[in-house]
């Protein structure tokens, strides 16, 4: 019998969703192959995926075990939730652990750093000069999650109009730098990198890992032009497609990061 680990290594591990889902059009999913889906204890007190009493591998093939038994229960939902074939399209969670196991563990510097870049170039930084309804909106959603960063951290981020280039104060970046090294283990750096890409913040995963705002809110901040032009001018099935699996993508990362609160 094939290994799922094998044949699955491309899929679960893209980036992008609609990516995702083009690669699992393009061969057919491999019928599931186990009864049981259950949860036993690994190295270090973590906790591993078993199947039918066999352990789960990663693509980079090590033991799908997380620190905490919340974590490996949702991870345990996702395979138990496959019913005659295995979809990785609505496996979101395992593929971010995957992630987190087989990636980041093995550069969390270069993925800190990457996050650190996406707070110089911050999406709640740069502002419309027009129209006034946007301008309005922006300052009004935006403007308190700033003020967040500010007064809780020390971070105080400048504000720029249109796309160019503002340059942020180190200082600024330093504090950001400070409050994310909360968050610097693989697991937690990769659902706080996953909703950086999604959002085009690395604030707001911030403001989501420290409970200044919920996920929905985030998600909502993160759209706020994009809605505001859907409101005037309307949307397309492709783009409201990209954006449904890109919002699923964002929960099973906050659901990640939420369940290491019990480690």
């Amino acid at each position: 019998m094939s290994d799922i680990r094998d044949e699955f290594t491309n899929t679960f591990s893209d980036p992008d969703p609609v990516r995702r889902a083009q690669i699992q059009m393009l061969k057919p999913l491999p019928k599931r192959f186990y009864k049981e889906v259950s949860i036993g204890r690994s190295e270090g007190d973590s906790f591993a995926i078993l199947l039918d009493g066999r352990p789960v591998k990663t693509p980079a093939k090590q033991v799908l075990a997380v620190p905490t038994e919340e974590l490996a229960e949702l991870l345990a939902a996702e395979w138990d939730a496959q019913v005659e074939n295995i979809d990785p399209g609505i496996m979101p969670v395992t593929r971010l652990v995957n992630s987190a196991l087989d990636g980041v563990a093995k550069d969390i510097r270069g993925v800190f750093e990457d996050i650190l870049n996406f707070a110089g170039t911050d999406m709640l930084c740069y502002r419309a000069d027009q129209p006034e309804g946007l301008v309005g909106r922006q300052q009004a959603q935006w403007d308190p999650i700033l003020a967040w960063m500010s007064e809780t951290f020390g971070a105080r981020f400048i504000l720029a109009e249109g796309v160019i280039h503002q340059r942020q104060p180190q200082a600024a970046i330093s504090a950001f730098a400070e409050a994310l090294r909360a968050y610097a283990t693989p697991l937690g750096l990769s659902a706080i990198h996953a909703m950086t890409t999604l959002t085009g913040s690395a604030i707001l995963p911030l403001a989501i890992a420290e409970r200044r705002l919920s996920v929905d809110e985030a998600w909502a901040f993160a759209h706020l032009d994009e809605d505001w032009q859907i409101e005037h001018w309307g949307t397309d099935d492709e783009a409201f497609q990209r954006r449904e699996l890109r919002w699923r993508d964002m929960q099973a990362a906050n659901a990640v990061l939420d369940s290491l609160r019990t480690a």
